[in-house]
C-alpha cells in the first residue's frame, strides 16, 4: 500500500484558475514538467495582481521539497538530484 502525503482530490475538484481569476487573481495551469518554466516565467511578469499556479501532478511522483509528517520546515527533504544554482537555496526558502 502506498502512503501519500498528500489528500485526494477527486475529479469533481473546483477549477483553480477560474477559482483564481474570480477573485482577481491569473490564474495558471501546469500540467506538465514542459509547461512549469513558462508559467513561472510569465507570473514573474505579472505586477498588478497576485497569480495562483496550480501543478497538476500525478499521486505516484515525489514532489519536492517536503517536510515530513511530524516534523518542522527546518527538517525539510530535498530530493537527490542537482539543484540550480540559481535557485535560492531550500533553507533559505524554508525559514
Amino acid at each position: 500500500e502506498e502512503r501519500y502525503s498528500e489528500v485526494y482530490l477527486s475529479t469533481d475538484t473546483p477549477d483553480f484558475v477560474k477559482w483564481a481569476e474570480a477573485m482577481g487573481c491569473v490564474g495558471i495551469r501546469v500540467e506538465s514538467p514542459e509547461e512549469v518554466g513558462p508559467a513561472i516565467e510569465k507570473a514573474n511578469s505579472i505586477n498588478d495582481r497576485p497569480v495562483v499556479i496550480e501543478f497538476r501532478t500525478d499521486s505516484s511522483e515525489k514532489v519536492f521539497p517536503m517536510v515530513p509528517a511530524g516534523k518542522s520546515n527546518s527538517e525539510v527533504q530535498v530530493p537527490d538530484f542537482q539543484r540550480d544554482p540559481a535557485a535560492a537555496p531550500v533553507e533559505e526558502v524554508a525559514q
